[in-house]
């Protein structure tokens, strides 16, 4: 089958690509919303997408020589039940025009790849956009295990860096931390305080520098910390990456 994939930058949609093609599709193309260019920060609080890290996403594409389709992020979740019913202006009708204009220059795209684990609001809005184009949705970490996931993935060799943080026991020193790295910290906090160790729960965010399927890898050569809020227990805290590059690999 022939594949777009959904990506935000983060490992689990880069994890859900490296299944799909075990498992024997062909990823074509890649897509991703992004926040208006006039947006005061990256981090629109979607409810629907990752907005952290958008604008470094491109270089994924650049890794792995493929197309790649953008979407101005312009609605908002105004319909916030698990079940969707199509809305005009809610963020998942962006969505739907993104996979769209992917359908229309590549007629042959028959499923999208999803990096979906626990979030029903989320895959039944991507069920959804499917259903209205025809397209089979390929959610290959539906309902994993969380912490044998991340193991999977860091011993399958997803190398990605945490750009958000916004939990108990995580903080600034943790951003830019690898999986491999960030590992043992997630397992501990999950098995005492119930912490999601995939950060299915918004506890963190990553963003993808390399993996098998890239031909060429990222390097991340300037980063701002922003504190997005400066909650004294948890506080939100996100890397802005301001320069990159990729090289041979």
């Amino acid at each position: 089958m022939k594949v777009v994939a959904l990506v935000s930058g983060g490992k689990d949609s880069t994890y859900n690509m490296m299944k799909c093609v075990e498992d024997g599709h062909e990823i074509i193309a890649l897509a991703h919303a992004h926040p208006p260019e006039d947006a005061a920060q990256e981090e629109l609080d979607s409810y629907l997408f990752q907005t952290v890290g958008s604008s470094a996403v491109a270089t994924i594409a650049e890794c792995m020589d493929l197309p790649f389709y953008l979407q101005v992020i312009a609605g908002s979740a105004i319909t916030q039940t698990l079940d969707y019913k199509l809305t005009e202006d809610d963020e998942t009708e962006d969505l739907f025009a993104l996979l769209s204009n992917v359908k229309h220059h590549h007629p042959d795209v028959a499923g999208v790849s999803v990096g979906a684990i626990f979030s029903s609001y989320q895959a039944n809005r991507v069920q959804h956009v499917c259903d209205r184009l025809g397209l089979t949705m390929l959610a290959y970490l539906w309902h994993r295990e969380q912490v044998g996931l991340l193991r999977e993935m860091v011993h399958n060799g997803v190398e990605a860096i945490l750009i958000k943080v916004a939990a108990m026991g995580l903080g600034k020193d943790d951003l830019g931390n690898t999986l491999k790295q960030a590992m043992p910290k997630l397992i501990s906090l999950s098995e005492k305080h119930g912490v999601h160790a995939c950060g299915e729960g918004g506890e963190f965010e990553s963003f993808t520098l390399d993996c098998p399927l890239f031909k060429r890898r990222i390097v991340i050569d300037e980063v701002e910390t922003i504190i997005h809020s400066p909650d004294i227990y948890s506080p939100v805290l996100y890397l802005k990456l301001k320069t990159l590059h990729t090289e041979p690999k």
